[in-house]
């Protein structure tokens, strides 16, 4: 007599959802561990870590990365890269002060032109990407230098500073105690989280980075999809400017080379598979902390700057390794 070894149709979506359950817990929990053990590891070695000025600096540096993550997760989810991030970032702030500076625009204006340049920044990467078929890696890359270049001819490497009052509260001043670039972080955080996992969107995202074959016999708008994913990075990479240009109270075209790199480790970090399809925001904004924490305390410690790059890769490797560890299998970046 024999036995059916295969499970019903209700046990294979109890197992299903109890495995989703698992991943999305494992994409919050790994990086809240990290910081954990990296925050009893500073218990020991470095007390003025937990001087609540110093925390409050750890989660300020970490809130640009937390605006941008969030974008990223979204292009990362759909199984593409933006390499290009940190160069929007710059021409968006170069854009909104040249209109300041050099125009007289209003501030208001000036600030609604930073988002509008970067949301359109991003569109041209999603527009080579989705039409012309060009592999995102490549465009990114390459729109990377043209941006950055375009911030250079234009500012010729000069730095625009002495902004407004209310450019510089956006990246200096408080609410209730609270930093704004602090609030500005959890508000991206907290749209983007509902976006990502309560929307059709965000559904089509995920459906789009695991399978792009069956999301489009299912009818879903793969291009717009990516398309869309490229530009909402773009435009939160517009809102990053803002907050940067007033937390430094100036912009300089040569300022975020290492910005799209810490970005996707913050993301990767927080459990978003570079394969695509699955993910995590809260994720990403945990990442983000985790990376702060990590040139925060190396700096208290005594490192140099280069062996706060050399940890920050350590963390993405192992961060990468456990994830394809526990997929139990390896699959083509893109």
């Amino acid at each position: 007599m024999t036995t059916d070894s295969k499970k019903s149709p209700a046990e294979a979506s109890t197992l299903g959802k109890a495995g989703v359950f698992l991943r999305e817990t494992l994409a919050v929990t790994g990086p809240l561990i990290m910081i954990l053990l990296l925050a009893l590891i500073m218990l020991v070695r470095g007390p003025n870590f937990f001087n609540p000025a110093n925390l409050e600096a750890v989660i300020v540096d970490g809130a640009l990365y937390m605006v941008l993550a969030v974008g990223m997760t979204f292009v990362i989810t759909a199984k593409g890269i933006d390499l290009s991030i940190g160069s929007i970032l710059v021409l968006s702030g170069v854009v909104m002060a040249a209109s300041i500076k050099d125009f007289g625009v209003s501030v208001p204006v000036a600030m609604f032109l930073a988002v509008l340049a970067g949301a359109i920044l991003g569109s041209i990467n999603g527009l080579l990407i989705t039409t012309v078929n060009l592999p995102d890696f490549v465009v990114t890359l390459g729109t990377d230098l043209v941006y950055r270049g375009l911030a250079l001819v234009y500012a010729s490497g000069a730095v625009f500073y002495g902004f407004d009052p209310v450019i510089v509260w956006l990246g200096r001043g408080e609410i209730a105690g609270i930093k704004t670039p602090i609030l500005i972080g959890i508000l991206a955080v907290g749209i983007g989280h509902i976006v990502y996992k309560h929307t059709r969107f965000g559904r089509h995202v995920h459906a789009v980075g695991g399978d792009r074959t069956a999301s489009r016999r299912l009818g879903i708008p793969v291009g717009r999809v990516r398309f869309w994913a490229y530009l909402m990075s773009g435009s939160l990479a517009g809102v990053a400017a803002i907050v940067i240009t007033g937390r430094l109270d100036a912009i300089t075209p040569t300022q975020g080379v290492l910005v799209n790199l810490h970005t996707i480790a913050a993301v990767i970090i927080g459990g978003t598979s570079l394969f695509g399809g699955r993910g995590s925001v809260v994720g990403a904004m945990l990442g983000a902390i985790l990376l702060a924490m990590i040139n925060n305390t190396m700096v208290i410690l005594g490192f140099s700057f280069f062996y706060q790059q050399v940890a920050a890769g350590v963390v993405i490797l192992l961060a990468v390794t456990i994830y394809v560890l526990a997929r139990g299998q390896r699959d083509e970046l893109i």
